[in-house]
């Protein structure tokens, strides 16, 4: 059965991280954000996103969901987004497991492919992260490697990892943490999005 994310954007097309320009700042209010704040159970954790060609295996995207006393999205330079999904700034709030999977969904489809790298953390370090995620502000468009890989080797237990501008250097180096899980996920999503644009509004409108 073919398989479509239920998150709209626009564009909804993905091309790596976009142009080399500064992004206008995403605020969304306090009261949303606290309205959807999701602690999710179990070990604290950081998981990496990268979107990869399934031709060529090029990395395309990075993105980075942090478990902490909340779990965020945080899609640096990302195309990713819904007005029902409290934002500011790159930092996407309210992960619940339906949010992720929306999330890795969005960015998979017939010529791209997730890889998910999954590592549990200290409390203390996931913390560390989200704060660094919030504190970053908009990430300009095409530096979402570089920015994920510049705030991750700053973390206790992270320090080999060296800034990079390649989503697939970023996702190798992340690969040699101790305890990493990885996994691949596909789908058979057309590159056509302007067709799936108005069925995925129209999903969540349902939802609403």
């Amino acid at each position: 059965m073919k398989r479509r994310t239920f998150i709209l954007t626009a564009p909804l097309a993905l091309a790596a991280c976009g142009d080399t320009v500064l992004r206008e700042e995403v605020l969304a209010s306090q009261a949303d954000i606290d309205r959807v704040a999701y602690t999710h159970p179990g070990p604290k954790s950081l998981t990496l996103f990268t979107m990869k060609n399934v031709s060529s295996g090029n990395g395309a995207h990075s993105g980075l969901m942090i478990n902490a006393s909340q779990r965020v999205l945080w899609d640096p330079a990302g195309t990713f987004g819904h007005p029902s999904i409290p934002e500011r700034n790159d930092v996407h709030y309210g992960v619940t497991p339906r949010i992720e999977q929306f999330y890795t969904s969005y960015h998979s489809r017939a010529t791209y492919y997730t890889l998910i790298q999954e590592v549990e953390v200290p409390p203390e370090v996931a913390e560390m992260a989200l704060r660094m995620a919030i504190a970053n502000g908009p990430t300009p468009k095409a530096a979402c490697t570089r920015h994920t890989s510049r705030l991750l080797g700053q973390l206790p237990g992270f320090t080999s990892i060296r800034s990079s501008l390649f989503p697939n250097k970023l996702a190798d180096q992340f690969g040699e943490i101790p305890g990493v899980r990885s996994r691949e996920y596909y789908e058979d999503d057309s590159d056509d999005k302007s067709i799936a644009a108005a069925e995925i509004d129209a999903a969540i409108r349902a939802d609403q």
